[in-house]
């Protein structure tokens, strides 16, 4: 499913990632682990097609995203990849089925199928009761509910997390873990996590450990 080959990225005189190698198969939960300063999110966002490596090939579904520009990469990204964020990224004025549909509107889906597919993506996720609830009227884990169900709503082959659970309390973190594992079970979902939860990491089909830029184990 995913493929990254001797990626490599500086920050002017720094060097931020030193030729990561990693490969992560349809259906697997990876984490991406190590501590602050490794690299882990300059990888994630390089993986997401957010940033761009100075040298080093990605392939996501046998396509190199490194080869496409601008529309097409865009495209690309609206398509293929889901994302995940510590902090939700909801937007406020909007209710939970808005902002689920914010990725298909972007990608010019019909909105009447594209409004029914949030909304069983919400129950499926347990807040059939929240479709019109807005940001501010939900719980910290209800709120990261729906930015998982955001991150579904195009069916993306991958989804890319950063820190997760790191804004959530022990218990709402355990009941999004379980969650991602659901997702894998029953829609065979593929998942790159960032996360400094090490019960998270252990529980993954593969977890890359990031020190100084490479990946050590």
């Amino acid at each position: 499913m995913l493929k990254a080959k001797a990626i490599y990225k500086n920050y002017g005189n720094l060097s931020i990632l030193k030729g990561i190698d990693l490969e992560v198969s349809t259906g697997e939960i990876a984490c991406i682990v190590g501590s602050s300063g490794a690299g882990k999110t300059t990888l994630l966002q390089i993986i997401g097609t957010l940033d761009t490596p100075d040298s080093g090939e990605i392939y996501i579904g046998g396509q190199n995203t490194v080869e496409l520009k601008n529309e097409k990469l865009a495209a690309f990204r609206n398509e293929k990849l889901g994302f995940i964020f510590q902090f939700h990224q909801l937007l406020p004025e909007f209710t939970a089925v808005e902002n689920v549909l914010l990725p298909a509107m972007i990608g010019k889906r019909p909105i009447t199928a594209a409004t029914s597919r949030a909304k069983e993506l919400l129950e499926f996720l347990g807040l059939k009761e929240r479709f019109e609830h807005k940001p501010s009227q939900l719980s910290g884990g209800e709120q990261q509910r729906v930015a998982v169900a955001r991150a579904l709503i195009n069916k993306p082959d991958v989804i890319l997390a950063d820190e997760p659970s790191g804004n959530l309390d022990s218990a709402n973190s355990k009941e999004l873990h379980e969650l991602f594992f659901k997702l894998k079970r029953e829609m065979n979902q593929t998942f790159i996590i960032v996360t400094h939860n090490r019960e998270l990491a252990a529980m993954a089909d593969k977890c890359f450990e990031m020190k100084d830029g490479q990946i050590v184990t």
